[in-house]
């Protein structure tokens, strides 16, 4: 007897979208591809709740102690060789990369520099052009003023956040210094690189395109959120 009953899985993407729903074919095929992770969080519809994917009684083969290690394949092998490490499911910690496949991330990163970056040294400097963006593959950095000597922190961005991406669009100048707090890796994106992409593949560049809109928006909401938070605050003890 047939039932109307939903089946599928909602994910909660790194790029704090919900994608879905999806059934359990396509949701193993992304755990395969590390698109989703032990720690992803997955809504079931059939039980009606949210659980880590870890937690999920149909996929604990695949994270368990005996869980089959992850073929090697030859876009794990091409970025490999650009960087030990550097494979599409560390590049997923990078939100506006979520919605690639790995055969597109593999493309992407390929027009990049890999960047690595010491404690206090300076990213960016504000007041210089802009021509470049940068991905946080892995680390810290803080994005500052400094006024009458005096340093003022604007963010603390970490791993799968970026900064710069104006200067993909505007070559003016730098509105911010930006400074490693730790041993960070950074992949850069020139302006020209990007503009490449967008006459060579823009079945790439358009998914890059909505990941970054989509946590533009995400960061524009958030920042709308503590500016009203603050102003009712500030009316409370009026």
């Amino acid at each position: 007897m047939a039932t109307d009953e939903p089946s599928g899985y909602k994910i909660w993407g790194i790029d704090d979208v919900i994608y879905g729903p999806v059934d359990l074919p396509m949701l193993t095929a992304w755990v395969q591809e590390e698109r989703v992770t032990a720690e992803t969080w997955l809504y079931n519809e059939a039980k009606d709740r949210w659980q880590k994917a870890a937690k999920v009684e149909e996929l604990a083969a695949f994270f368990g102690k005996d869980a089959p290690r992850k073929t090697q394949s030859a876009y794990d092998t091409e970025l490999l060789s650009k960087s030990p490490g550097l494979k599409p499911g560390t590049l997923r910690r990078i939100k506006i990369f979520a919605g690639l496949a790995d055969e597109q991330l593999t493309r992407l990163v390929k027009s990049m520099e890999l960047r690595e970056v010491k404690p206090f040294e300076e990213v960016v400097r504000m007041g210089t052009p802009g021509d470049a963006m940068y991905l946080i593959l892995q680390g810290e950095v803080r994005v500052r003023m400094v006024i009458e000597k005096k340093e003022s922190i604007l963010a603390t961005l970490t791993s799968g956040d970026f900064f710069g991406e104006i200067s993909l669009f505007d070559h003016g100048p730098r509105s911010a210094d930006v400074i490693a707090n730790t041993n960070s890796t950074l992949l850069c994106f020139t302006a020209a690189a990007f503009e490449k992409m967008i006459r060579t593949a823009p079945e790439i560049a358009a998914p890059f395109l909505l990941g970054m809109g989509k946590t533009l928006t995400s960061r524009i909401r958030a920042d709308n959120k503590r500016f009203r938070e603050t102003i009712a605050f500030a009316r409370a003890m009026a």
